[in-house]
């Protein structure tokens, strides 16, 4: 209880001061990471809570489903702009090319490492996520198709990287029993049940919330509600069923976008609210994690594969892929680098530290700490000299059709 009266009071106050914060370049993320160092952290915490429990568990998967949700639902926004960002090549060609050299990366510097705990490393550290740096895609400045080349990328990332990380996590868990077959064919399993219960709910409820809208039954604020509740009614029946909920949740986003647009009156702007709300506590969360397996000290392995894993894992990758695709070099550039990384990548590693053996678990949870306070630094502190470089260089426009969505 102690621990849910901080972070109200945390989010409380945090609302009130947000707008003054961002004139000094503090964004959410450190703030909320700061807090959770200082009232969280140490062996006698303020606020102490656990790790292990099973609750926890849940309360953490149920935050990546619902921030999947959104993201699917945000990220249909941009479906017109298809053509500006090099015709999905972020998420077919440089997302796997990312994934595979962030692992051959830990290979080198984490030289008998298992290949699949190094895959698991990879995938918990590559998803970008945009809420650290939302500031940047509300910014007119800079030009509309590179925030929506990120905005897209950032919405469907996580969603196609979960059942390979989940497949992954589950190979080590099971390391000494069951085979790669049956785990292969329990991925599957996953996979389809989740697909056809998120596509079922995501149409179910597409269709009631129209017919409801146009004969009038409900407000605007209950049509609200009920879009809330998609993400966790969704997750629910999926986890029942024996599906993977995180896809599930993603699925049923993708199906209900199109209606959530139709029917209006910021139809998913409660669902929204909630995600931040909830990616607010998951950095406090970090702040903890960071503080206590950083007592110690922190291996400079793990230090320089943070930094490899934001810099050249990530930029070398979307550099080649967007070439040809009518980008201008400064266009390439800013959306190679500004790949931050968020609340994917904590709660991935989470899971990964609570179903994993205790090194395991303890590794993923250092390179993804690491990895995600350089980003929050990083990337905090560089967007707002991209904006004002974009202000000051115009770039082509940015209609679609124009030379910036040719190629591809």
């Amino acid at each position: 209880m102690l621990s849910a009266l901080v972070l109200l009071c945390l989010l409380f106050t945090w609302a009130l001061v947000s707008d003054r914060m961002a004139h000094w370049s503090i964004t959410a993320p450190i703030a909320f990471v700061v807090a959770g160092v200082v009232l969280a952290g140490g062996k006698n915490p303020a606020v102490p809570f656990s790790l292990e429990a099973h609750s926890f568990k849940v309360l953490v998967e149920v935050v990546l489903a619902v921030l999947l949700f959104v993201d699917a639902t945000e990220a249909r926004e941009y479906s017109y702009l298809h053509r500006s960002v090099g015709d999905n090549r972020l998420l077919g060609a440089a997302l796997p090319a990312s994934v595979a050299l962030a692992t051959l990366l830990g290979a080198l510097l984490f030289p008998g490492t298992n290949w699949w705990l190094l895959a698991v490393a990879a995938l918990v550290v590559m998803p970008i996520d945009l809420a650290p740096i939302a500031g940047l895609l509300r910014d007119t400045r800079v030009p509309l198709r590179v925030r929506a080349a990120l905005n897209i990328e950032g919405g469907f990332n996580d969603g196609l990287i979960s059942p390979l990380f989940l497949f992954c996590v589950a190979n080590l868990a099971t390391a000494e029993g069951g085979t790669f077959t049956a785990l292969v064919l329990s991925a599957l399993k996953g996979a389809v049940l989740a697909v056809a219960i998120g596509s079922l709910v995501g149409l179910a409820a597409a269709w009631l919330v129209r017919r409801v809208h146009d004969v009038g039954w409900a407000h605007p604020a209950g049509l609200r509600t009920a879009a809330l509740t998609l993400p966790f009614l969704t997750y629910a029946t999926a986890s029942l069923a024996g599906g993977n909920g995180f896809v599930a949740a993603f699925v049923a986003g993708l199906w209900y976008a199109t209606t959530a647009e139709a029917v209006g009156h910021h139809n998913l702007g409660l669902a929204d609210e909630a995600s931040q709300l909830m990616s607010l506590a998951v950095w406090f969360i970090l702040g903890k994690i960071a503080a206590d397996e950083f007592a110690h000290g922190v291996s400079w392995r793990v230090v320089v594969y943070a930094l490899l894993a934001l810099t050249l894992a990530r930029f070398l990758p979307v550099w080649v892929a967007l070439s040809g695709t009518g980008f201008s070099t400064a266009e390439r550039s800013t959306i190679a680098w500004i790949g931050s990384r968020g609340v994917t990548s904590i709660v991935f590693a989470l899971l990964a530290y609570i179903g994993l053996p205790h090194d395991s678990g303890t590794f993923i949870v250092h390179v993804m700490c690491a990895t995600l306070l350089l980003s929050v630094v990083l990337h905090g502190i560089t967007q707002e000299p991209i904006a004002r470089w974009f202000a000051r260089h115009p770039q082509h426009a940015d209609e679609p059709g124009s030379r910036s969505g040719a190629g591809g």
